[in-house]
């Protein structure tokens, strides 16, 4: 059965997954320069500076799905977004802390081979993830529908200006989450993606990785028969 992924889990995937495999044996970066920055926001215009959070996702205690801000104008409304050197350098500082933190959450599986031997030590991670996320602080706002719970979601004390705060607020609502417990690094043959499983079977991200899997599988057995 597959499960729904969240706003935030899939923010906090996507920037994990500007790091894929080349399709030639080898690792490449969507986030190489400014402009990847630039094309990969633009694909993601709930990160855009100068939104308000939508209050609608806002249903769940503690940390909340939706914290990330949403565009003010419609799903067009990051086509005017162009990054800058230092937007490029926080973004990829980040997303450094968010892969020690995925590879911490896969334990006591093996972190994605793309960074394992170099990942960012864990409480640098955490500091620096804490750090980005408070340059836009939030204040609790208790929502209660009617016939419903209370509940609490986090509101930001003033617009939210920062790219990298309002991924990191993503990523700490995605790390918090039930959702969390779903990810797993996928280990198939020439993979480096991180994925949320869907249903307890599961072993790699897509059914191609399977299926290159199950061949590599295949020829290690005939090697050793003969």
């Amino acid at each position: 059965m597959r499960e729904p992924i969240s706003r935030d889990a899939r923010l906090a995937l996507d920037l994990a997954l500007t790091i894929r495999h080349d399709g030639n044996g080898g690792v490449t970066d969507d986030l190489a320069d400014p402009a990847g920055l630039t094309e990969w926001v633009r694909a993601h215009p709930e990160l855009l500076p100068g939104t308000a959070p939508d209050p609608a996702d806002g249903h769940r205690e503690g940390f909340v799905a939706g914290t990330a801000p949403q565009p003010a104008g419609g799903e067009d409304a990051g086509t005017g977004f162009t990054a800058d050197a230092a937007q490029l350098t926080a973004v990829r500082e980040l997303r450094a802390a968010v892969r020690a933190l995925f590879a911490r959450a896969v334990r006591p599986g093996e972190p994605s081979p793309a960074d394992a031997a170099r990942l960012m030590p864990l409480a640098e991670a955490l500091r620096h993830l804490n750090e980005v996320a408070a340059r836009t602080p939030t204040v609790p706002v208790l929502d209660w529908p009617e016939g419903a719970t209370p509940l609490v979601r986090p509101k930001p004390v003033r617009a939210a200006d920062d790219l990298s705060a309002a991924l990191a607020h993503a990523v700490i609502a995605f790390l918090v989450s039930p959702d969390r417990d779903r990810l797993r690094a996928c280990h198939a043959p020439r993979c480096v993606r991180y994925f949320l499983k869907e249903h307890p079977r599961q072993e790699w991200c897509k059914p191609s990785c399977g299926n290159r899997a199950r061949v590599a599988r295949h020829h290690q057995r005939h090697k050793v028969t003969a």
